[in-house]
């Protein structure tokens, strides 16, 4: 993933072979993850049989490898300077908290009201804003990187403090209204805090152990031309093979019942579109530049799949259609958040023509 710094708008660099066809390569692996899930079968049970508690080791390992890059890219000492505009910190808090959960269960109720194994799924998935892969999708669309890692620091701690209580509010108390079956759901703090901690303290703190220490020892010039261009490809290989790992999961499930996948991904593709869209549009409308309304458009959108499944399985079970709505998530959400790449940059064009993005690839994803 090239980047360019202080870049205007107008000057775009030729992506390389890899990042010219990141969307093909990622297709790939989706179909290479869900033919192996279903030729091999026994390869779920492998890749099931890695993990420790509710943590799947490989899909630790890929996350953290693929969010260490765009971590060690950080300008830790910047991030502070996010909380100067109030307004725009209040409006990703309203729009992750309020608007989100509330919509994943509305949206949730209307299309999966009659399987309420995969509406618990969605659920579950709603009240748990992403603080993994969005630093990619943020890292494609060339959004501020200290802003980036600013919010999901926010929202680390707010799902550490929070997720318990939605999960009981939204399972439990909910439903009653709708005139449907309460569920009783039960998660510790501890849990939560556990899986946050593999998921993004571990790449964080490696983040900015490396940074600092490096450029100690060798110096900023060193760190910016040599050792960030010698670590940025692990992001997209990372990547790769999350998805291959995620999806071979469940190959035979996707292709045995794929009217069910499509049941739960057209509630997911609604809410992708309709929040990225609102919060951009919000954002600008207080006044956000490009890169940090990327930031926040993709804050809001994305979700913390891994802890999802990690309830779901923990909970109901790894065969449970809990965990089968929240496997499909990221089947949903990389073709769909990779689109929404694509509509930052229609955006960009469109809204911020004379503006300069910061930090990040200017480069449209093809």
């Amino acid at each position: 993933m090239s980047a360019n710094n202080c870049a205007p708008v107008a000057a775009r660099t030729k992506l390389g072979f890899i990042d010219r066809y990141l969307t093909i390569w990622i297709f790939i692996a989706m179909l290479l993850g869900v033919g192996i899930g279903y030729f091999i079968p026994s390869t779920a049970g492998f890749i099931e049989g890695l993990s420790k508690g509710t943590t799947n080791i490989p899909i630790a390992i890929g996350l953290i490898l693929m969010m260490y890059p765009p971590l060690a890219k950080v300008r830790y000492e910047k991030i502070p300077q996010i909380f100067k505009n109030l307004k725009l910190v209040a409006m990703s808090i309203f729009i992750t908290w309020i608007v989100a959960p509330f919509f994943m269960f509305v949206l949730a109720y209307l299309f999966l009201q009659n399987y309420p194994h995969y509406m618990t799924g969605l659920i579950l998935i709603g009240i748990a804003p992403c603080i993994a892969m969005v630093i990619v999708w943020n890292e494609l669309a060339g959004g501020n990187r200290e802003y980036i890692a600013g919010l999901i620091g926010l929202n680390s701690v707010l799902q550490v403090l929070l997720y318990s209580g939605y999960a009981y509010f939204y399972l439990t108390v909910m439903p009653q209204f709708f005139g449907m079956k309460s569920f009783e759901i039960s998660i510790t703090n501890s849990q939560i805090a556990q899986s946050v901690f593999i998921y993004l303290g571990i790449p964080f703190l490696a983040g900015i152990i490396s940074r600092y220490t490096l450029i100690k020892i060798k110096g900023e010039t060193w760190y910016q031309d040599k050792f960030i261009p010698m670590v940025s490809p692990m992001t997209l290989i990372a990547l790769l093979f999350t998805i291959i790992v995620m999806f071979s999961l469940k190959g035979q499930l996707i292709v045995q019942i794929p009217i069910d996948v499509i049941r739960i991904a057209i509630p997911l593709v609604i809410y992708f579109a309709v929040m990225f869209v609102i919060t951009f549009i919000m954002a600008r409308k207080l006044g956000a530049d490009y890169s940090t309304n990327v930031a926040l458009s993709f804050t809001a959108t994305g979700n913390n799949f891994e802890l999802a499944i990690a309830v779901a399985i923990g909970i109901f079970g790894i065969n449970s259609g809990e965990a089968f709505a929240g496997v499909i998530g990221p089947l949903v959400e990389v073709p769909a958040l990779i689109a929404l790449v694509n509509v930052a940059f229609w955006f960009r064009k469109k809204y911020y023509t004379n503006s300069t993005t910061k930090n990040n690839t200017i480069n449209k994803i093809i």
